[in-house]
């Protein structure tokens, strides 16, 4: 198995080597690298690679540009064991969830890559000697910026949408998390991207984004992350007139219906709150569940959570990993420890394992206040919150009480409740009797405070793209 890499900016096609800080391994804090932060200098030859990577890579043919991000995807299939090995070290996520994560990077570039051949214009009918075309250009230089919690799938969602729209893009990415962009750069440099298409920063994060953004070079922002960050970003976004796409934080209901299965919806729920350690902006974590299977529900939800194995995320045993920092440790006990002090029971987990690493299970707490803080801010760890309700009508009000709406769900099997969930939640993404928010081929994104803008998708391409209209009076 491959080591941990030596991270590099990688500018205009170049690797550059720089100082940085150090790069931990949840499950242990043992070093396992260092992360290079850019300059000012950095980033303005960054800035001047991308206009000039724009200028080439705009300028190629859709059908050349999918050739391109197909090859990268293969290089990337190729190494995903040890791609994956790579984000488990820096993540703790087990390697078997981060090599699907990697196969789920490689199968957005080639939705994208193939997407991008069919951004057509139109043709608008009118009076005989007049024209008018509407044409989907590039929209220039993106500054995209991605998370920790997704080190390769989440900068590759920005990286194969501006690539596929024939966009240039300079990707910052975690200082936490490096490894998947970096081996993602890797892979699109081997596969043939024209220089400066792609640039790779690591550093201090707001001052890389105060600088990127009002750059005139720059004409779209990308962003995933937290609401604060995302509104102060779309704010100086908005003063430089840059549109952006904002994926930001949410707080994902999950309505239970009476009708449902309640050990089949106890057994998918403990799989998709796992998954990640809960650290993902859909993951399902508001249970509202109906009077009638409450008690079923919650007895199996409790001892699904209690059998779920924690540990390494090298051991192939291990269920869930460690979270990714100590800072979601301490926001756990947080919340655990607010929601029983207003009453709450704690039905599984609740208390940090050992005193080294970041090792927290997964955590069930069962009639849960209204006015507890884990019911009001996004936890972003394995917290499951159930709630008792008795009416579908007040489930899909207390799912819509707060202001995030990006992901949904619920578990029915009544095509009547299906319409007054779908014509009743509020948010981007509804998924019903199954806990996946999105696809390649699927839009991505929020209402409310979880953003606007879509990733993936034919809506996500077209995101990357400007609309020109063109009226040509033909002359005799």
């Amino acid at each position: 198995m491959a080591s941990y890499p030596e991270l590099k900016l990688c500018i205009g096609g170049e690797w550059r080597s720089r100082p940085g800080a150090p790069v931990l391994n949840p499950f242990d804090d043992s070093v396992l690298g260092q992360v290079p932060h850019a300059t000012r200098q950095d980033m303005d030859d960054a800035l001047e690679a991308a206009a000039q990577g724009h200028r080439a890579w705009s300028r190629t043919a859709p059908g050349r540009r999918a050739e391109i991000m197909r090859r990268a995807a293969a290089i990337l299939r190729d190494r995903a064991g040890d791609i994956a090995h790579s984000i488990t070290l820096e993540q703790g996520k087990p390697v078997g969830q981060a090599k699907v994560e990697v196969m789920r990077a490689c199968d957005m570039i080639e939705w994208d890559a193939e997407e991008g051949r069919r951004a057509y214009g139109r043709v608008i009918p009118a009076e005989p000697g007049m024209r008018h075309i509407v044409l989907r250009e590039p929209i220039g230089v993106v500054a995209g910026f991605a998370p920790w919690n997704f080190p390769i799938s989440s900068p590759m969602r920005k990286v194969a949408g501006a690539l596929a729209a024939g966009c240039a893009i300079i990707i910052k990415a975690s200082e936490e998390t490096p490894a998947g962009a970096f081996h993602l750069t890797e892979a699109f440099l081997e596969a043939g991207l024209p220089k400066g298409a792609l640039n790779l920063l690591f550093g201090e994060p707001d001052a890389i984004s105060s600088y990127l953004i009002p750059h005139p070079t720059v004409r779209l922002v990308t962003f995933t992350g937290s609401i604060p960050v995302g509104k102060h970003l779309a704010t100086l976004a908005g003063q430089h007139m840059k549109p952006a796409i904002m994926e930001l934080g949410g707080h994902a209901p999950v309505i239970v219906c009476g009708d449902a299965d309640p050990a089949k919806a106890a057994a998918t729920s403990v799989m998709g709150k796992s998954r990640n350690a809960g650290q993902v902006c859909v993951s399902p974590t508001r249970f509202f569940v109906d009077d009638a299977v409450y008690d079923r529900f919650t007895e199996a939800f409790a001892e699904g959570a209690q059998a779920v194995r924690i540990g390494s995320g090298l051991d192939e045993a291990t269920q869930m990993g460690p979270l990714a920092n100590r800072r979601r440790v301490e926001a756990m006990e947080r919340l655990v420890a607010d929601a029983t002090g207003r009453g709450a029971r704690l039905l599984a987990g609740g208390e940090r394992l050992g005193n080294r690493g970041n090792l927290f299970p997964l955590t069930v707490l069962a009639d849960v206040p209204e006015d507890a803080a884990a019911m009001q801010e996004e936890p972003f760890g394995p917290l499951a919150l159930i709630h008792r309700t008795r009416t579908l009508e007040e489930a899909i009000g207390k799912a819509n009480a707060l202001p995030f709406g990006l992901a949904a769900y619920a578990f029915t099997r009544s095509t009547g409740n299906a319409e007054a969930l779908m014509a009743g939640v509020e948010c981007g993404n509804l998924s019903i009797n199954h806990l996946t928010a999105s696809f390649p081929e699927t839009p991505f994104g929020g209402v409310k405070d979880s953003g606007y803008g879509r990733e993936g998708g034919t809506e996500g391409l077209s995101c990357y793209t400007v609309t020109k209209n063109v009226s040509h009076l033909i002359e005799a």
